[in-house]
């Protein structure tokens, strides 16, 4: 029932852009659209169309002490040996902490774990854990999880349970490598479905061209044409939300959505 998609790939090849346009053509679609931004410089909220003086104040969950205190028993860096709960109760999170972006989108701001500060088992670590798997779906239900660069979200286990992996990389022999790598783990964990997203793409032929040489035909990808206007909008400080439906990237997140409709 519903989905759960989780949106991966090497830092600045639009994770989050592609994240947010999903959302908002999910959400005009009407389906309900819970987004989860774990990702370590979270700017999801912007780019949903979060006016920048209230984005700018929110605090990720791992980052509320008093909140990670009162689901685990313990603060976010404490020492080891405590004792804290693996298992905390998020079933209140959404209404707490979820962000109203529209009537049928909510937003929570997960954010990141810092490895070094944190280790790889600490309090912050078993609520973000326990709150992404947590999330029940119904029918018409979608979440999207805007996760932190590279393969952390993987490694820590935190991509179990997904449906679909969309890995957004740009057309380099660098970007589809690392999805290559993002695609593997994600089978590792048992995501069902993975999508190569090639995104910013000016010449459509030498991408899939690419796309053969790096990552091959056994994973299916999607190609999102380069728009000027994106970067014109978060120069503003505007959100997709401003995007025309006529642009060439919303186009095609279009023809993706259509896609992921179907294994709803």
């Amino acid at each position: 029932m519903g989905l759960r998609i989780l949106v991966s790939g090497k830092g600045g090849s639009g994770k989050t852009t592609v994240a947010a346009l999903t959302t908002l053509i999910f959400a005009r679609r009407g389906y309900n659209v819970l987004v989860l931004d774990t990702d370590s410089v979270p700017n999801t909220a912007q780019s949903l169309g979060v006016p920048p003086e209230i984005a700018s104040k929110i605090v990720p969950l791992v980052k509320n002490e008093e909140l990670v205190a009162e689901k685990t028993g313990a603060r976010p860096g404490e020492g080891w040996g405590l004792l804290f709960s693996l298992t905390p109760d998020v079933s209140d999170i959404v209404d707490r902490y979820g962000i109203r972006v529209r009537e049928n989108v909510r937003l929570v701001v997960v954010g990141s774990i810092d490895a070094s500060k944190e280790g790889c088992l600490c309090p912050a670590i078993a609520l973000a854990k326990a709150f992404l798997l947590h999330v029940l779906l119904k029918k018409r239900d979608i979440v999207i999880v805007d996760s932190e660069a590279g393969a952390e979200v993987f490694g820590r286990g935190l991509a179990e349970k997904f449906d679909v992996n969309l890995c957004v990389a740009e057309p380099t022999f660098k970007s589809l490598a690392i999805a290559r790598k993002l695609v593997e783990l994600g089978k590792q964990l048992g995501i069902r479905h993975s999508v190569v997203v090639i995104n910013k793409v000016e010449d459509p032929l030498r991408a899939v061209e690419l796309f053969g040489k790096t990552i091959g035909s056994e994973v299916p990808y999607h190609i999102v044409r380069y728009s000027p206007r994106i970067p014109q909008l978060e120069n503003l400080g505007m959100g997709l939300d401003r995007l025309e439906e006529n642009d060439v990237a919303y186009r095609d997140v279009e023809k993706l959505v259509d896609y992921l409709e179907k294994l709803v």
